[in-house]
């Protein structure tokens, strides 16, 4: 990519038109046009077609304008052009847009088809609906297991022959369950027990009813309720006077065995008692791409735990310095990959590379911005309700960032274009109340529309919840 080129910006000059009736009703009522100083500059929708855009010139003096002249705000075209650069070069708290060199680092080690692994494995026989023992569950980084999740492998444990376990569960790993931290497996343990949200099993029976297309993950439950494994004591395991019944116990995967086709095999009661850690199934998460879309849709703080996968906060850090100029490094800095950490520091011209550096990653693999950050109007989370009018809905692709106590905002984001290519923008707000700031990044983005020949981004998104993507194995008996 060629260097950056600055384009000068002309003092704006007074109309050399008239505008129509209705248009000047409009700016008036939005109060916009005085606080600019420019004609034509403030409108609140997306150019319909046929039109022509604004000219540049007058977007310092919108920046200045709305934004204040001591904020940081950088805009690029896809050629590598500088459309605007104010303060552009200082670093400040990101807040969440921190988030954007976790995912790339995330994309960059694991791929996006990668899926996180939990395994669930006896220690003891199954004997007449009990295992006579602990029920170990190691986990590999997974931070996206829930409610759903967990009565989806209920189900499955009950139809291996377990309603009840006369032992303790036991977790090996980082343990992450509904969006918190679950390192002794409490959680968990409540939700095998039955113990979910009424709206989590409302998901799994819709799930199971057909209604979601082509789901990874079904079984056979008519039951009314969430299925349930009860925990009994030790010394209240049942005496049972019957011949042993035959267990299924699944051979662990080996190297040559997926945990999708793992073996299962028949012991007896005998064999079944002396089994070390029989493997009874393995839950595999929704593919790594859509987990991110997720987490960055709403801005999940649980993304600072999916940073220690890629390595932790330093080596996201010098994977971001990396693959900016020079020039840039020292505007990078990540105390963490979420955007909680104090130390966390971001100049917009940095932010801007980076989310170029992204899409050129997803590229790689036919993906898009669309597939992994949020999109206005569209998506649900940070950007639902935000630059969501008729003309605006679908045209930005982007990042929030907020932490009011840090005194930090930020919105970094993508316009596609006819005539452009994509225009790539970031705005970080310093020392701004965070309402006050949103509402002046919405209106800045606003004129960019209305500069550019914007258009909305091929994409649509995907409403499957995320059990309706996950992989169970092995395959029901």
């Amino acid at each position: 990519m060629q260097a950056p080129r600055p384009i000068p910006m002309a003092t704006p000059t007074a109309p050399r038109f008239a505008l129509p009736p209705v248009a000047r009703a409009v700016l008036a009522l939005l109060g916009l046009c005085g606080s600019c100083g420019v004609w034509g500059l403030c409108v609140m929708a997306a150019l319909p077609d046929g039109a022509q855009a604004a000219p540049l010139s007058g977007l310092a003096a919108a920046a200045r304008s709305i934004l204040g002249a001591d904020q940081g705000v950088y805009v690029e075209s896809a050629d590598g052009t500088v459309l605007l650069a104010q303060m552009a070069s200082r670093a400040v708290h990101p807040a969440s847009v921190s988030k954007i060199p976790t995912t790339l680092a995330l994309l960059r080690k694991f791929g996006p088809d990668y899926r996180f692994g939990t395994t669930f494995a006896a220690r003891g026989r199954i004997l007449d609906g009990t295992l006579e023992g602990d029920l170990l569950v190691s986990a590999d980084g997974d931070p996206s297991l829930v409610d759903e999740d967990a009565a989806m492998i209920t189900e499955r444990l009950n139809e291996l022959g377990i309603r009840r376990i006369a032992g303790t569960l036991r977790p090996q790993g980082t343990w992450t369950f509904d969006w918190q931290s679950d390192a002794d497996g409490t959680r968990l343990a409540h939700a095998l027990a039955g113990m979910i949200s009424p709206a989590a099993w409302s998901a799994v029976q819709t799930l199971q009813g057909g209604v979601q297309t082509t789901p990874s993950v079904q079984t056979t439950s008519t039951t009314a309720g969430p299925p349930q494994i009860e925990f009994l004591p030790p010394a209240t395991v049942p005496v049972s006077t019957e011949p042993a019944t035959a267990v299924p116990v699944t051979a662990a995967p080996t190297a040559t065995t997926s945990a999708t086709t793992a073996t299962t095999t028949t012991a007896s009661a005998t064999t079944a008692s002396t089994a070390a850690d029989g493997v009874l199934l393995v839950f595999r998460s929704e593919p790594l791409l859509p987990m991110l879309k997720a987490l960055d849709d709403y801005s999940n703080n649980i993304m600072a735990s999916l940073a220690d996968e890629a390595g932790g906060a330093p080596a996201v850090q010098a994977l971001a310095r990396s693959v900016v100029p020079a020039g840039m490094r020292s505007e990078i800095i990540l105390g963490d990959g979420a955007g909680e950490n104090p130390r966390n520091r971001l100049s917009p011209r940095a932010a801007v590379r980076l989310l170029r550096v992204l899409e050129t990653q997803l590229a790689t693999t036919g993906h898009t911005l669309c597939d992994v950050l949020p999109v206005t109007g569209v998506d649900p989370g940070t950007l639902h309700d935000r630059l969501n009018g008729p003309a605006e809905i679908g045209r930005v692709v982007g990042k929030t960032g907020t932490y009011g106590s840090y005194g930090a905002s930020a919105l970094v984001g993508a316009i596609s274009t006819t005539d452009r290519g994509t225009v790539y923008f970031a705005i970080l707000d310093h020392g701004v109340p965070v309402a006050a700031a949103r509402r002046r990044q919405d209106r800045f983005v606003r004129v960019l529309l209305a500069h550019l020949h914007s258009r909305p981004w091929n994409y649509q998104r995907d409403a499957r919840p995320a059990i309706a993507r996950a992989l169970l194995s092995p395959p029901p008996r």
